[in-house]
């Protein structure tokens, strides 16, 4: 049997990152520059005023304090977004905004709350030193520096720098576009009825909204029959545009309806692996197509396909957008013990709560079967469990790998935490 780090190194291995793209800079947010961007203009693009004031000239005001003030004549106004140019004469100031230009001549700029704030003539009761208040030309970032190194994510903060820059487009990998496919004819999507023997397709929903959690892009999500015609009639034809594949069901050993398997057996590079984990034992992989698109099967049970999805495809995805995904787990003390299969590396569904001392405590939810999915929208982790622990006791430590984003879990152990303190109160009070 397979180990899960040997799998999760076979599928990385076998995988590049999609071709670059240039796209607007509106569509950058989480992808991959694969160049380095340099700047073609000065940030600040002009000195400009970090005050509403007046620019002077520093010589001009010496020996200036608040027991000898000077009254200036104020020449007008220099509005953040003026275009006009303006130029500093001897013994007279312009008022100017936060963000405005300074006037050609001018040196520094005095604050309003150093002056009695009149328009025509001011009152000044302070001398200000060369460059207060100035921020200079090129102080941020001089023309033909590199504001930006390949391989870094394109985030908000970068799209602000990008976008004072003056950058419309960039280069990118990406994005990385998915197809999601569920298989079986016991299969009926949400909201159409459902026969005897049928069941909701909770699977393509759920991957749909992983891929994208992930940072990719679902450009189809769709139904297989257990008919192999039609299997490899739609694969082929997704073949040909999209960048990943991924289907559930159908790939269990020996299944006599396990048509995915059957379609896919001997295509490529596909192969199917016993994998030495629980849930998620079955899994295939390979690339198909002249473009060698990786595709992906993963077991039919909801809780195989999440933890399979956590695993091996969270990884591949950021791979073929051109980044390095590390799972980062957080240690938790077990409030209430389980079993667990010997020589499988298990990944068990927790709910996480605070302990006494204020360590992270988890408590398994839900039942044991990887089909149950009641327990799965309860669940903040999946605790992993080496393959050679066979009873995980109570007190004892395991590293839980999030399901949601640990801001969201910290904001519900304390909501709960105030409710808890909350109705002590009330108790103690009545």
């Amino acid at each position: 049997m397979t180990t899960v780090d040997e799998h999760l190194e076979s599928v990385l291995a076998a995988i590049e990152p999609v071709p670059e793209v240039e796209v607007p800079l509106h569509e950058a947010l989480g992808l991959v520059l694969t160049r380095d961007v340099t700047s073609d203009v000065d940030l600040p693009r002009f000195a400009n005023s970090a005050m509403d004031g007046y620019a002077v000239r520093a010589a001009e005001l010496a020996g200036v304090d608040a027991e000898h003030p000077r009254s200036v004549p104020v020449l007008g106004d220099i509005p953040a977004g003026s275009t006009a140019r303006h130029t500093h004469r001897e013994g007279s100031v312009w008022r100017i905004l936060t963000g405005a230009p300074v006037p050609e001549g001018a040196d520094a700029v005095v604050r309003v709350e150093d002056t009695d704030g009149r328009p025509r003539e001011v009152l000044i009761s302070r001398a200000p030193e060369v460059g207060d208040n100035i921020r200079p030309a090129g102080e941020d970032v001089r023309a033909g520096d590199v504001i930006l190194r390949r391989g870094t994510r394109v985030g908000a903060p970068q799209i602000a720098v990008l976008a004072a820059a003056g950058v419309a487009e960039v280069a990118v990998t990406g994005p990385v576009r998915v197809v999601v496919l569920s298989t079986g004819d016991e299969l009926v999507p949400a909201g159409q009825p459902v026969g005897p023997g049928q069941i909701n397709d909770s699977n393509g929903p759920m991957l749909a909204a992983l891929v994208r959690s992930a940072g990719a892009e679902v450009v189809h999500t769709g139904h297989l029959p257990d008919d192999e015609k039609v299997i490899k009639k739609t694969l082929d034809h997704h073949l040909r545009q999209a960048d990943a594949v991924i289907t559930s069901g159908g790939v269990s050993k020996g299944g006599s309806y396990d048509a995915v398997k059957a379609v896919l057996t001997g295509s490529g590079s596909m192969e199917f692996t016993e994998v030495g984990m629980q849930p998620g034992k079955p899994q295939g992989f390979g690339l198909l197509g002249k473009r060698r698109v990786p595709v992906f099967t993963l077991p039919g049970n909801p809780v195989s396909v999440l933890v399979s999805f956590e695993v091996f495809l969270r990884p591949a995805l950021a791979r073929l957008g051109g980044r390095t995904h590390t799972p980062v787990t957080v240690p938790a003390v077990v409030a209430r013990g389980w079993s667990s299969p010997e020589g499988r590396q298990q990944y068990h569904r927790v709910r996480l709560s605070r302990d006494a001392s204020g360590q992270y405590a988890a408590e398994p939810v839900g039942g044991p079967g990887s089909h149950l999915v009641g327990g799965l929208a309860l669940a903040d982790g999946l605790a992993v469990v080496p393959a050679e622990v066979t009873d995980v006791a109570t007190g004892s430590a395991v590293p839980v790998l999030p399901l949601r984003p640990l801001e969201e879990i910290e904001a519900d152990l304390v909501s709960s935490a105030d409710e808890d303190r909350s109705d002590r109160s009330d108790g103690e009070a009545g």
